[in-house]
């Protein structure tokens, strides 16, 4: 069984804001799949499907991005996921708009989300797909640039790299890994 978190914000304001390509990453999944991810337990918004055999949960944790480890450790430990088959998908302001970076673990770097969700699980184990959202300009303030949108260029090569990211968790899903480091990273 894998769990397939997107992170995000929850509500109508986030939508399509940088911090919410996690989400955006989740619905593309979702569309390519036939998944209805309206499920509401484990204060998350999920779905489950089956692909090359394997279960899969695709999430949307509903706690806001700086507590996303309350509701994916409250899944985790309530479906006996292991940590290794724990998929993140983020926004990260060090890589360029319209580039993604596929790992096996790590640490979290700056990102809120990722923080929350390693101290919950205590264990950095774990694969994410990192999805650029490219650094603000310089005299904008972080919170307004990640919680900003994109101008139609931007969003334009945001939408490709959503699609790759899924297809990504697809081909480690199907096959592992590295496979799909070797074909999307960069």
């Amino acid at each position: 069984m894998y769990a397939v978190i997107g992170l995000g914000n929850p509500g109508k304001k986030y939508n399509y804001t940088k911090h919410n390509v996690g989400f955006d990453a989740i619905d593309c999944l979702a569309q390519r799949n036939n998944v209805k991810v309206i499920k509401i337990k484990h204060q998350a918004i999920y779905g489950e499907f089956n692909l090359s055999g394997e279960k899969v949960i695709l999430v949307k944790p509903q706690t806001y991005m700086n507590n996303s480890g309350v509701s994916v450790k409250s899944l985790v430990e309530y479906y006996k996921i292991p940590i290794k088959n724990i998929i993140v998908l983020y926004d990260d302001i060090d890589i360029d708009i319209g580039s993604l970076r596929i790992r096996k673990k790590g640490s979290a770097g700056s990102h809120n989300g990722m923080r929350s969700i390693i101290y919950h699980l205590k264990d950095d184990n774990f694969p994410r797909v990192r999805i650029g959202i490219g650094k603000p300009q310089e005299n904008r303030d972080l919170v307004d640039h990640v919680l900003g949108g994109f101008n139609k260029e931007d969003r334009e090569k945001v939408d490709d790299i959503i699609l790759k990211a899924a297809k990504s968790v697809e081909e480690i899903i199907k096959t592992d890994i590295d496979k799909a480091m070797n074909m999307y990273n960069g």
